[in-house]
Formats: structure tokens, sequence, C-alpha cells
């Protein structure tokens, strides 16, 4: 890997859009921090998502206020939201739509498309571990195609469209594991704990009273998307694409690049979406800090949420409790100190 930097620079009619979302996100934190305690590192990554084109999954047990910091950065914006509760008996059609015989002016009987709650720009997956396979497959199309085909006909998802779905550790009843296929589909899997002590106290004494208040909308839908290609114009340095892409190879057990302890804990590694991913989610963060180029430090600050759920453990690391993420971050560490 090289580490020369080469000449690489902002377009200066971006300088100034980059100083306004920067500007949009520190209000973002500030209204989301009227409801939510904590959890600043989750919402910068969702701020990277909404901003890359990218959708989220939420990991962590109930009652660490996913669902509620969802529906609140939604009124932030003046985006349409949708919220599916996935639950066991849901079907494809409750969430796409479906054709239903209605009768017209004319008096006669047709059928018409009634849109299902993914015809919205913030669309919020509940739990959508609950739901078993053939209902989570339903989402695949749209997250990845930003369409639905229903009945034979192809319906176009409007934009900016950004899935958020929240899941439950699988090793709670009545949950079923998301295919690796739909994982792929989700740019970062953010994995929330516990608050701190501290913070805790704070939830208590803000979020007992009788009502949340409302929240200011920040940002539009056509900010939102002129912000997204403002983050695709985010100049790399070839290094910083060299590292990402070395980074990603080094998760693939049994090949040159990976070291050798990596082979009998990991089944199988990353995939080129991984690298797209990682670029993209530094680009994102470095105009969220208000940088004009993106950094090694950007890629590794979204290292763990691009690719822990890419990288599949064995029976091995699990019955050594090492876990995927354990993984990347010896992964980071490593490239990192080769310089």
């Amino acid at each position: 890997m090289t580490t020369a930097t080469e000449p690489v620079t902002v377009q200066p009619d971006d300088v100034a859009a980059i100083d306004e979302l920067r500007s949009v996100f520190t209000r973002l934190q500030t209204e989301l921090g009227r409801i939510i305690v904590g959890q600043r590192t989750t919402i910068e990554q969702l701020a990277i998502c909404l901003f890359s084109r990218g959708h989220a999954l939420l990991m962590g047990v109930p009652g660490l206020a996913k669902t509620l910091l969802i529906s609140r950065l939604a009124e932030t914006t003046s985006l349409k939201f949708s919220r599916i509760q996935f639950t066991p008996d849901l079907m494809p059609m409750d969430i796409t739509g479906t054709d239903i015989l209605q009768a017209t002016a004319e008096g006669r009987r047709e059928f018409e498309f009634v849109k299902g709650p993914i015809f919205a720009n913030i669309v919020l997956s509940d739990e959508i571990n609950r739901a078993p396979s053939k209902t989570q497959a339903a989402m695949l199309e749209a997250m990845q195609e930003h369409r639905v085909t229903v009945l034979g006909r192809t319906y176009e998802l409007a934009p900016p469209f950004f899935v958020l779905a929240t899941q439950n550790p699988i090793e709670q009843e009545g949950t079923y594991p998301l295919p690796e296929a739909q994982l792929d589909r989700f740019m970062f899997l953010i994995e929330m704990d516990y608050p701190a002590r501290d913070e805790e106290i704070r939830i208590a004494e803000t979020t007992t009273g009788e009502e949340f208040p409302r929240l200011e909308h920040v940002i539009d839908g056509d900010k939102v998307q002129s912000f997204q290609s403002v983050v695709r114009r985010m100049p790399v340095p070839r290094h910083v694409h060299e590292f990402a892409v070395d980074l990603t190879r080094r998760t693939r057990p049994g090949t040159d690049e990976a070291p050798d302890w990596l082979t009998p804990l990991v089944g199988w590694g990353a995939g080129p979406r991984a690298v797209q991913y990682l670029i993209l989610g530094a680009k994102a963060r470095a105009a969220l800090m208000g940088s004009y180029l993106v950094r090694q430090e950007d890629v590794i600050a979204v290292a763990e949420p691009v690719l822990t759920h890419r990288v599949v453990t064995t029976f091995t690391a699990e019955s050594e409790g090492v876990t995927s993420r354990d993984l990347v971050r010896r992964l980071v560490e490593e490239l990192e100190a080769e310089g």
C-alpha cells in the first residue's frame, strides 16, 4: 500500500455546500439531543447513511430507544415517514401494497393499486427479524433498486429513500436470522449498547414528564438529495482508496492478503460492496465533520459498522468468544500499524 498523497482538492462550488452540511448536521444533533440522551455516535452513523444514500440496521436489546431515535430523526425532516411493524404473520403485500377492487364513478368495478408503507422517504422497519424470510425478502428489491414489483408491474420509489431497520438479538425468542443477501444491503450495522450511568440518570430526569417536545424541521427532501450529490463528489486520495481495498481484502480467508490467524476464525469475508460503502461512508463523514478531503481516519471510523455484518465467523471463533467486531478491529490496527 502506498502512502503518498497526490494533490486532490474539492471543487470551489462544493466548499459552501460542505460548510452548510456541517451546519445542518450540528442542528440535527441539537434537535435530537432534546429527546435522545447520549447516542451521539449512533446519530452520526445514521446521518452518514442518510447522506450516502445507504440503509442502516440498528441492533440492540429492547428499550434502547431505537424506534424513538428513528421516528424523531424523521421528525427533524420534512420527508414522508412510515413505520412497518414486522410480525410473524406479515405478508409481502403488507409492505409493497396490492391491487384492490374498487367501484368507479361510472359504476364499474376496477382493480386499483393501493400503495403500501414502503412508499415513503424514511421507512422504519421495526423488529425486522421478527418476520420470516419470505417477508424479509420483499424488502430486497426496494432497498437495492428503489422500486417494487407487484403482480408483474413495477413502481418506482420517490427519492430520497432511506430504510432504517431495527433488530432484536437473535437469541431472543420469536426472531429469525436475516439472510446474508439482505444483510449486505445495509450499509451500516449500528450496534447500540446500554447508556452510561450519568446518561441513564438524565433519561430518568428528562423523559418521564407529560410529553416529549416537538422537534423543528431542519432539512427537506430536495436539500437531502443535494447534499447526497455533494458527498458523492468529495475528493478521495489514491492512498485512501488503497487502504479501503486492502482492509476489505484482508477479511477474506484463504487469500494471499488475509493474515494466517484469520483463516480458522472466518468462514467468508466482505465483498466489493464493502469497499464501496467504506469509501462512501468516509466521504459522508468527512463532509459532516466539515473537511474538504477524505482521510484515512474517515475510513477507519466507518470500518466497524460497514464490515462487522459482512465478516462471517466460524464455530471456532464463536467457541473462543471472538466476534466479527473483534476481528475487524484487529485488522484495522494491523493495517494501520503497517503505515
